[in-house]
């Protein structure tokens, strides 16, 4: 090929390729020029190598969520088969004064758990929603209990041997809940940091046998609505976490989201939920 051919193929190339080959003339000349220094990769560097390791090992995080629900059965490994409201009132009537950890619920909403039966307009039991969040091909149970100051207690059930698991329990300042996946998505309001929410990612883990948050973000909320997401500042993980203070006195829960119109955004049901 003579010193023509080459320049036409090189204007052909850089006119195929002009996104991808950075080194091509933009004048159009066919000439490669060069993009310019390339920076360095950069790696990890461990900070304080010498640092001595842990002497006690961590304690397994998400293992305190792990409950036997008393007394209730489950027909044929379909949690569909168990009544959301009666599961709740179970771990009620098993730990009737919890106000923190797995089981903590205000004293007022375990009151109206307790009258769910004959007192239905005022129970703080939310719909339950089905989806398969472990992987085995089987539904869990999520159930949603509404408390004061628009706090959800967020709980998820497995079904094991003829009876109910918690896998999950956690509790916040619900602002939504998404399910994407296998994933369940919590968004809550971050307290002290107006602009921003967090939202966490609850993901099943087989180790452990319970969902963990394994993803974990403040996100900025701008006035168009665009958010940025940015690690999330160290804190009391969510996992388990009870009320902080009892709710103001005789606020009982109603029978829809807060007043305010914010709390848990209803998430459409996947296929097959009743």
């Amino acid at each position: 090929m003579g010193p023509r051919g080459v320049h036409v193929a090189a204007v052909v190339l850089c006119a195929l390729g002009g996104p991808v080959l950075a080194g091509c003339d933009s004048a159009g000349t066919g000439v490669p020029e060069s993009a310019g220094p390339t920076r360095p990769a950069v790696g990890p560097v461990r900070l304080w190598p010498d640092l001595p390791p842990a002497t006690n090992p961590p304690i397994d995080y998400g293992e305190s969520d792990i409950q036997r629900v008393p007394g209730i059965r489950v027909t044929g490994g379909d949690v569909r088969s168990a009544d959301a409201v009666e599961v709740v009132r179970a771990e009620v009537r098993a730990h009737p004064d919890a106000r923190t950890g797995g089981d903590g619920l205000y004293e007022e909403t375990a009151r109206a758990v307790g009258a769910c039966v004959s007192e239905p307009a005022s129970c703080p039991v939310m719909r339950p929603y089905y989806r398969d969040l472990t992987g085995d091909g089987r539904d869990e149970l999520i159930v949603g209990i509404r408390m004061p100051e628009q706090q959800v207690a967020v709980r998820v059930y497995r079904a094991e041997r003829g009876g109910l698991t918690r896998i999950m329990s956690t509790v916040d300042q619900v602002i939504s809940v998404e399910l994407a996946g296998r994933d369940l998505i919590m968004r809550v309001g971050s307290a002290g940091i107006p602009g921003y929410e967090y939202r966490t990612a609850w993901s099943w883990d087989e180790q452990q046998g319970s969902m963990l948050p394994t993803r974990d973000e403040i996100v900025r909320v701008g006035p168009s609505g665009g958010r940025t997401p940015a690690g999330r500042p160290p804190g009391p993980g969510p996992s388990g976490s009870g009320p902080s203070a009892p709710g103001p006195s005789g606020s009982e829960p109603s029978g829809t989201a807060g007043s305010s119109g914010v709390g848990p955004s209803p998430v459409p049901p996947p296929e097959g939920t009743p």
